[in-house]
C-alpha cells in the first residue's frame, strides 16, 4: 500500500439492508470494497452491489456537479447557479399554471440517506404539488398505505425478526435471488437457512417455484393476483377458530369486530378455486401460523404489485 492508502469502515448506502463495508481508499479513490466482518449486523456479508461500490464511485458518467440547460445544451454549473435557475423558473411556472403543474421524482438513494429523508418533505410542502413519483410508487406503495392506515405512520413498515422467528410466512418474495428488501436484513438467504437449521418453518406463497420456494417446508403455488383473497381467508380462519390473542395489545386495537364481519364470507372453501389452492392447505397455513411460538408474515413485491 502507498503512504496515502487507508481503509475505512462504512455502511453500504445502496439498499436498506445496511451492510457493513470495509473500503480501501487511495487518496480520494475507492480501490476496493469488501464485507466488514466486525459489523455486528451483517457479519461480513456483501452482495454484488456493495462489492461494486468503487466502480460506481469512479464511474465516468456519474454526475459530480449540477447541470443547467442553456440554449438547449446541458453544461456543468455551480450549486448557486442551479438553485438560482430553479428559483427563477418554478415560481413563475406555478403562478401561470398552478401548483399541480410541477411533478417531483425522488430517486432511490433518497431513502438511504438522512439528508434524503429530511429534505423532500420540506421541498414538497413548499411546492404544494400532489404529483410525487418515486421508486416506491412502483415497488412498495401498498406497504406505506397499509402501514399508514394500521399504525398511523406510512413510514412505520413492520419487518419480521428473522433471527427469532419460529415460523415465517413469505408471500411474493424471492430473497434467495434478490437478497431481500424492506426487511433491513443483511444476508437474508443466510438468515432463512438459519431459520431452517434451528427447526423453524418456512412457508412460501408464490406462483413460481423459485429458489426460495424450493427451500421452503411448504410451497403454496397461488394463482397470480389472488394474494388478497388468500390473506382474507387466513384471517377468517384465525378469527373463526379463535386463534387470535391480542393480549396486552388489545387496548390499542380497534376495528376487530368490523374486520370479522367484513371477511366472514371469505372462507378457505370460498376462495380456494380462485386462488388455485386447496382449502385444507389454506386452513393448515393459518393454524400452523397461529400455533408457532413466534411467527411473522412478510410480503414483498409480488404482493405489492397486484
Amino acid at each position: 500500500m502507498s503512504h496515502d492508502s487507508r481503509t475505512a469502515p462504512r455502511i453500504c448506502p445502496l439498499c436498506e439492508a445496511t451492510c457493513g463495508l470495509t473500503l480501501t481508499i487511495e487518496g480520494t479513490t475507492v480501490t476496493g470494497a469488501r464485507g466488514d466482518h466486525d459489523d455486528v449486523f451483517s457479519q461480513g456479508f456483501i452482495c454484488p452491489k456493495g462489492a461494486s461500490f468503487g466502480g460506481l464511485d469512479a464511474d465516468p458518467d456519474r454526475l459530480r456537479t449540477p447541470l443547467v440547460r442553456t440554449d438547449g445544451v446541458l453544461r456543468e454549473a455551480t450549486w448557486s447557479e442551479a438553485f438560482d435557475a430553479v428559483a427563477a423558473k418554478i415560481p413563475a411556472l406555478t403562478r401561470e399554471h398552478g401548483e399541480q403543474a410541477v411533478g417531483v421524482y425522488l430517486g432511490n438513494p433518497n431513502v438511504h440517506t438522512m439528508a434524503g429523508g429530511l429534505y423532500p418533505p420540506l421541498l414538497l410542502s413548499a411546492l404544494g404539488t400532489r404529483n410525487v413519483f418515486t421508486a416506491s410508487t412502483l415497488d412498495q406503495m401498498p406497504k406505506h398505505v397499509s402501514s399508514g392506515l394500521l399504525f398511523g405512520d406510512a413510514q412505520a413498515i413492520p419487518v419480521p425478526d428473522l433471527d427469532r422467528t419460529a415460523h415465517l410466512l413469505l408471500i411474493g418474495a424471492n430473497p434467495l435471488e434478490s437478497n431481500g428488501s424492506l426487511c433491513t436484513a443483511p444476508d437474508f438467504p443466510g438468515r432463512l437457512r438459519a431459520l431452517r437449521r434451528r427447526g423453524g418453518t418456512l412457508t412460501v406463497v408464490d406462483p413460481r417455484r423459485t429458489r426460495t420456494a424450493r427451500l421452503a417446508d411448504r410451497h403454496a403455488a397461488i394463482r397470480p393476483g389472488t394474494d388478497a383473497l388468500l390473506l382474507a381467508a387466513l384471517t377468517q380462519v384465525l378469527l373463526e377458530e379463535k386463534l387470535t390473542d391480542p393480549g396486552a395489545l388489545g387496548e390499542h386495537l380497534e376495528g376487530l369486530d368490523e374486520l370479522t364481519e367484513a371477511i366472514a364470507d371469505f372462507t378457505p372453501e370460498a376462495v380456494a378455486a380462485a386462488c388455485d389452492l386447496d382449502a385444507e392447505t389454506i386452513r393448515a397455513i393459518a393454524r400452523e401460523l397461529a400455533a408457532a411460538p413466534a411467527a411473522a408474515v412478510y410480503g414483498r413485491i409480488g404482493s405489492c404489485t397486484v
